[in-house]
């Protein structure tokens, strides 16, 4: 029998206040280009204290009983900027501005030459996640579409070229990824949602192009945004979503609880894993078992339990610690409940 009901975490896990000034980081929300000041440690002494840190975000995942952990993505400002500030064509003196999701302009890479991976970027998290864990693994990796929107372009006057550059640069960190020992590599890519019209011209043919041959799985989350940022989210669904159908991850991720998400829409995804948001990052309660358990049927009425994986709604990263292991471990003991019903 396939595996039913496993829980899983987004990405991001909160950083502790003693690696980062919280304020600051709550001020440059998700920034698209590198905030080092956020840090609280000094340089030399950086890099230690981020694997202290990962180390402890992976015990309290496995403490809460999660069984596909991330690193929590500690050693980032943002989901995306780590990555998308690595690359070669990213001009190293100017940044663009652009209009963000919120309607507030703000400071983003500026591409002024080709688009490429000098060298990589996110293999050494994986290997430490792989080293300190024996539980599956995931790691995470901002999705071309999303880099692409971004961005300002000065290099290659299309928005199709460039995302489908920045599809090439993360195609190769993938297979990177999975040769280094993961088991699930997911695509970050929000902005699906946000640019409907722009994703439904070349979004799917930009993450197919970065998930191509990928020898093991992958998955692409999408959402409305940081519940410490976006507080209506709406129930009808989303702009962008039936159309990853045609893509060539095997997993969905979206958030359901915060919006309180009409299901229905997942049956517009037949051949896919759904990871679904059962814990609402919007609300400072911890979620009792029972009440996950409740929307973890929900999930149900509309999918089989071999094709549904339990999570937190988006990342954790703007949580206050003590609530995200809270969270956590409701969503264990509430598939946990389900799961004894289904035997």
């Amino acid at each position: 029998m396939a595996e039913q009901l496993l829980t899983a975490v987004v990405g991001s896990y909160p950083q502790p206040d003693w690696l980062v000034d919280r304020d600051l980081l709550r001020k440059y929300m998700a920034p698209r280009i590198r905030v080092e000041q956020i840090w609280r440690v000094p340089e030399p002494e950086l890099e230690q204290a981020q694997d202290d840190a990962t180390l402890d975000a992976i015990r309290d995942q496995e403490r809460a009983g999660i069984d596909i952990i991330t690193d929590g993505e500690i050693r980032r400002e943002s989901y995306s900027n780590r990555f998308a500030n690595a690359l070669s064509g990213i001009d190293p003196q100017r940044h663009g501005e652009i209009v963000g999701r919120t309607g507030v302009r703000v400071p983003v890479p500026l591409v002024s030459g080709p688009i490429e991976r000098r060298e990589p970027v996110e293999v050494r998290d994986l290997k430490f996640l792989r080293a300190h864990t024996d539980r599956r693994i995931k790691v995470t990796l901002p999705g071309p579409f999303t880099m692409a929107r971004q961005a300002v372009d000065e290099h290659y006057g299309s928005e199709a070229s460039l995302a489908f550059a920045y599809a090439d640069a993360v195609n190769e960190e993938v297979h990177a990824l999975f040769g280094a020992g993961a088991d699930v590599v997911q695509l970050d890519e929000p902005w699906l949602q946000s640019h409907a019209e722009q994703a439904r011209r070349h979004g799917v043919a930009a993450i197919n192009r970065a998930l191509a041959n990928a020898p093991g799985t992958t998955a692409v989350h999408l959402c409305f945004g940081y519940a410490a940022l976006v507080r209506n989210k709406p129930a009808t669904g989303y702009a962008f979503l039936a159309e990853l159908e045609n893509s060539a991850a095997d997993q969905v991720s979206i958030e359901a609880a915060q919006p309180a998400l009409d299901l229905e829409i997942l049956r517009s995804l037949p051949s896919k894993t759904l990871m679904i948001g059962v814990l609402d990052l919007n609300d400072p309660a911890v979620e009792t078992p029972e009440t996950v358990a409740v929307r973890i049927r929900r999930a149900l009425d509309v999918l089989p339990p071999d094709r549904l994986i339990v999570t937190p709604d988006c990342g954790m990263k703007y949580l206050p610690r003590d609530t995200a292991f809270g969270k956590l471990e409701s969503l264990a003991a509430g598939a946990a409940i389900v799961r004894r019903e289904l035997q």
